[in-house]
């Protein structure tokens, strides 16, 4: 598998300005939001999303140049998505994440929601600035998304009537509509044809629902240690994903211990074991190769570039990454 690292090289330089901008623009107002904003920002993650917006930038901007815009859009779209990290491992009751503790775990829940206020707050202020209204009605529509999708997971809990329709829309609503929306935005801060920046929409919502989908199928496949966190943690919550729910289409049963939310002794144990005798995984992961496939069908028309060849391979790492 291409490590991350090396992959992102046409906008690494522009990934580590942006990683102390962020720690800069979020520490500077009180020792314990410097702290958390350390220990956010500094936790290893793959700034996949900040990439993709930087890639982007560059391979739709004139002379492939980033603007000050373009970065603050990028910065901007991290804030957004820690935010929703730092809200989701308060309401998941999450101790770890990239096998680090949470910010909840380390400064307690008070600091956490606050955390996550104040950057949802902060990056709406970044946002206003960059006075292009376009570009605010799609990020704000990103955090009216990641509510709804939170919602409907609270909502679905343990639901076993759920459609796989119904979960790539909270799939969307979490995950692909903030690369989606952030996509859009940064090749309409580069003026490209409206037809284009839809092409660059649907690139971020089919990469972003196929990182989703491989996402959920790593809580079966993946080991606690790679995961930075519990394997099978999303169906001992409730959260019903592309593998279960095609495993039940096979597993009768499973339905059963889903619906009495596994109260008996043993019941998780058998209902993982249920989805990986299935073709639940198999059937996932080639739901995500659709989608990663539709993704890279709407990069034509984009002149060639490095940071073009990346947007390309995205693809390939999405589907192979192991964590």
């Amino acid at each position: 598998m291409t490590s991350v690292t090396s992959l992102f090289s046409p906008v690494e330089a522009d990934l580590h300005q942006l990683t102390e901008n962020l720690k800069r623009l979020v520490g500077a107002r009180h020792p314990i939001l410097f702290a958390a904003a350390e220990h956010l920002f500094g936790a290893g993650g793959k700034r996949l999303r900040p990439a993709i917006v930087l890639l982007f930038s560059r391979a739709t901007s004139a002379d492939h140049e980033i603007t000050a815009s373009h970065r603050r859009l990028a910065e901007i779209t991290e804030m957004i998505h820690t935010a929703s990290l730092v809200h989701d491992d308060v309401v998941d009751e999450s101790e770890l994440r990239r096998g680090v503790p949470t910010v909840h775990a380390s400064f307690g829940n008070r600091v956490a929601v606050l955390a996550g206020d104040f950057l949802f707050a902060q990056s709406s202020w970044y946002l206003a600035n960059l006075d292009n209204l376009e570009v605010v009605k799609l990020l704000s529509q990103v955090i009216m998304d990641l509510a709804e999708g939170e919602i409907q997971q609270g909502l679905n809990r343990f639901d076993a009537g759920l459609s796989i329709e119904a979960y790539l829309e909270k799939s969307y609503y979490k995950t692909a509509s903030l690369i989606a929306n952030s996509c859009k935005a940064a090749g309409v801060l580069s003026e490209v044809p409206e037809a284009m920046a839809m092409n660059l929409y649907n690139y971020g919502r089919h990469l972003g629902l196929a990182f989703q989908i491989v996402d959920d199928l790593l809580d079966f496949t993946s080991s606690a240690d790679t995961l930075g966190k519990p394997a099978g943690s999303d169906l001992s919550s409730g959260n019903l994903t592309a593998p279960v729910l095609y495993a039940m289409q096979e597993k009768p049963v499973l339905e059963g211990l889903i619906e009495r939310e596994f109260a008996q002794e043993g019941d998780l144990d058998q209902a993982i074991a249920l989805v990986l005798e299935s073709k639940g995984v198999e059937r996932s992961r080639e739901l995500a190769t659709h989608h990663a496939q539709l993704a890279i069908q709407q990069l034509e028309g984009l002149p060639p570039s490095p940071s073009l060849n990346v947007l390309k391979s995205l693809k390939d790492y999405v589907l192979s990454r192991s964590y």
